[in-house]
């Protein structure tokens, strides 16, 4: 969804509070899918619903069955299963949240979600791990009608307003580009791109527009990666190889987008962020901060402006204190996702972050590979090759 879209549904939700109608309504019935172990619960995707009372959590799977037990507790209910087919089919429930932090099976269990008839399913990112996945979940959710949703949290953030006004107003000059880093701790290159970096690859879409073209260069140890590199990677992330990723994006609005992520960079975790550089200043998004985003005023390139001085955005605009702080909270709880969702299967339109955006992020992760397989070149969007690009580099050796 672009920028207009969003803002536009975006606006009235967060300015109605999602409210409830006056009169009593059935609960609605949700099911949850997690591992232990293997992904477990992801970041609170199991417990927001709890949090809304429209909403009753009416079974729970795990393919563990010690954290089954632990788990039923917490949800506060009876009904467990070590099958979540089993479970999906029995219960039957509107809504389901995919959990797990490691991605290896999201594919099946988003499938299966979809193929017991739910409406909505909101999955924990990275989404999948292939375009030729996505692919997969897409095409069985436009044919059953159901509604996706991916826990990209930033996208839902009312503060994105304020930086759009801050674009469309002048101040921020010419968008001249946009800037994205890992978190640069161990799991620096492609580790961080998958697990961190598809949440700046999501807000690349939102400011820019569709990615069209990806050129990268994947290094390890400051050697370009080959096939002796590849391994298994951790979290269910497939095949991995590099611990240094610099990647250049081309987009729909002419704006140019470049991603770098690089292990232990000494940055102590504050690079993660989003950076959007204009002539006469610059945005600062930090992913799941509070305050989100900085702005500071002045030629990012003009010595003379400095000092400078980072003056916070809220929702309330640039260097204004923060007014809605329970709304801020219900971004980063998933509130406003799982509220929004619903609102969405209701009223038949698409989620906010909806299966196609999380999509393109798995996308601009694959065409980093992809690109560098073919040493560099730039390849375009969407990917002509839908699988991994670093198994088809290991059976090229």
């Amino acid at each position: 969804m672009q920028r207009r879209s969003f803002l536009a549904a975006s606006s009235a939700l967060l300015a109605s509070g999602f409210a409830q109608a006056d009169e009593v309504k059935p609960r609605r019935k949700v099911a949850v899918i997690g591992h232990t172990g293997r992904g477990n619960f992801g970041h609170g995707l199991d417990t927001v619903w709890l949090k809304l009372p429209e909403t009753e959590i009416v079974a729970v799977s795990d393919g563990n069955p010690e954290g089954l037990a632990k788990q039923k507790k917490i949800l506060k209910i009876d009904r467990g299963y070590t099958d979540y087919r089993q479970m999906l089919q029995e219960v039957r429930p509107e809504f389901v949240s995919v959990c797990p932090r490691h991605i290896d099976q999201h594919h099946d269990m988003a499938m299966a979600a979809i193929e017991a008839g739910v409406k909505g399913l909101y999955v924990e990112k990275p989404f999948c791990r292939t375009p030729a996945e996505a692919d997969s979940l897409l095409a069985a959710a436009e044919k059953s009608g159901a509604r996706i949703a991916v826990a990209h949290r930033n996208r839902y953030h009312p503060a994105l307003k304020q930086i759009d006004t801050l674009i469309e107003s002048g101040q921020l000059g010419k968008l001249l580009q946009i800037r994205g880093r890992g978190k640069g701790d161990r799991r620096g290159g492609d580790e961080d791109a998958w697990v961190l970096g598809t949440h700046v690859f999501n807000l690349f879409e939102y400011f820019a527009g569709s990615i069209t073209s990806c050129s990268a260069v994947m290094l390890k140890d400051g050697q370009h990666v080959t096939a002796k590199d590849i391994k298994p990677g951790a979290e269910g992330l497939g095949l991995l190889a590099a611990n240094e990723v610099h990647a250049r994006y081309e987009t729909t609005s002419g704006v140019v987008a470049y991603y770098d992520s690089i292990a232990n960079d000494g940055t102590a975790g504050n690079a993660y962020c989003l950076q959007l550089i204009g002539s006469m200043g610059m945005v600062t998004l930090h992913i799941d901060r509070r305050p989100v985003a900085h702005f500071t005023a002045g030629n990012p390139y003009d010595p003379a402006n400095s000092p400078r001085t980072w003056q916070p955005i809220t929702t309330s605009g640039v260097g204004e204190p923060e007014t809605r702080s329970q709304l801020v909270e219900e971004v980063y709880n998933h509130v406003v996702a799982v509220r929004d969702l619903i609102d969405a299967c209701d009223n038949n339109r698409p989620p906010l972050c909806n299966g196609h955006a999380a999509a393109a992020t798995v996308e601009m992760t694959c065409a980093i590979f992809e690109s560098h397989r073919l040493g560099g070149k730039t390849v375009n969007l969407p990917l002509k090759q839908r699988q991994h690009p670093l198994e088809l580099m290991l059976a090229e050796k």
